[in-house]
């Protein structure tokens, strides 16, 4: 009987979802990806999702779950995760989860976080006020009233930006003091966690390369097509890394040289808050991986992991 479950976390462009494939096929089990964008459809290639042949072989789940004209949230994924890793375990198979998107993880690993329920009012102004200045305004109103959460928060994510200030309206107290909960005493020891980490400069020149095959792969095409759907691009789906950068150029915005390059510095400062929020875990048995290492060997050194515990 195996139940166990496994974590493979990693900054975008690791390697970590080549070695959760390689070590579900190894485990004959099935994955759960943790991503907040693959969730949606039709957006795979800015999405780095498996291809076709990788899931004919192994079984993925919470991809293309979500209409690009819906919304998704921290909870709705963590219900659905608990109950495929449930269904898994349920079939004496290891659940391994994979993925690069801290908030969930975080919330499997401690729980959905508890603060003050929503206020519709001051979310709205605070929409308004960023759809008239614009983000980076309220992103440097976020540093001034709690720096800690505006440092993890990307400037770009409207969402958790509008969410911290409203907390700090509603109680006059920084997001981050409510996230005590994610103190590394209360994280959960169900997980068995394995981490890929590189050097920065090597991460650096993955995800460039990751850029460039991107729009090689027709990533432009794939914007062009979603935009014309019946249905608009949820706010969410629209502020995705690759996807906003893309609208950008197809409204006229930026040429599409600026735009692809924008899409490289916005992922490099995704994979620094990636592992800023990666140091907070406990129990991490991290893989540092070399520039050409092969995959066979990442695997081997995650097996013996997996063996030693």
């Amino acid at each position: 009987m195996d139940n166990r479950k496994i974590l493979i976390l990693g900054v975008t462009a690791s390697g970590k979802s080549r070695l959760g494939f390689d070590l579900a096929k190894m485990l004959n089990t099935e994955i759960i990806s943790i991503d907040s964008m693959k969730v949606y459809k039709r957006m795979n290639i800015g999405t780095a999702k498996p291809d076709i042949q990788r899931r004919r072989q192994v079984k993925y789940h919470m991809i293309d779950t979500v209409e690009p004209s819906g919304a998704f949230s921290v909870a709705s994924f963590l219900e659905d995760a608990n109950n495929i890793i449930d269904s898994i375990t349920a079939k004496n198979k290891p659940a391994i989860a994979v993925g690069g998107t801290a908030l969930y993880i975080k919330a499997l690993l401690y729980g959905l976080f508890e603060g003050p329920p929503a206020d519709p009012q001051i979310r709205n102004e605070l929409q308004k006020l960023a759809d008239a200045d614009g983000l980076a305004d309220l992103h440097r109103q976020l540093s001034e009233t709690d720096p800690e959460a505006a440092q993890r928060i990307h400037p770009n994510d409207a969402k958790r930006i509008i969410r911290a200030l409203e907390v700090f309206k509603l109680t006059g107290k920084p997001i981050s003091s409510f996230q005590k909960q994610f103190d590394s005493d209360n994280q959960s020891d169900d997980w068995t966690i394995i981490g890929l980490r590189r050097e920065k400069e090597i991460e650096s020149k993955r995800i460039n390369l990751r850029v460039k095959k991107m729009i090689e792969a027709g990533l432009v095409d794939e914007v062009k097509s979603l935009l014309a759907e019946d249905k608009p691009l949820s706010k969410q789906a629209a502020c995705a890394i690759g996807y906003a950068e893309i609208i950008s150029y197809l409204k006229s915005d930026i040429p599409l040289e600026d735009a692809v390059e924008l899409i490289k510095k916005n992922t490099r400062h995704l994979a620094k808050h990636q592992r800023t929020w990666f140091k907070t875990f406990k129990n991490v048995n991290w893989i540092d991986v070399l520039e050409n290492q092969d995959c066979d060997d990442v695997l081997e050194e995650a097996d013996k992991i997996l063996n030693s515990l």
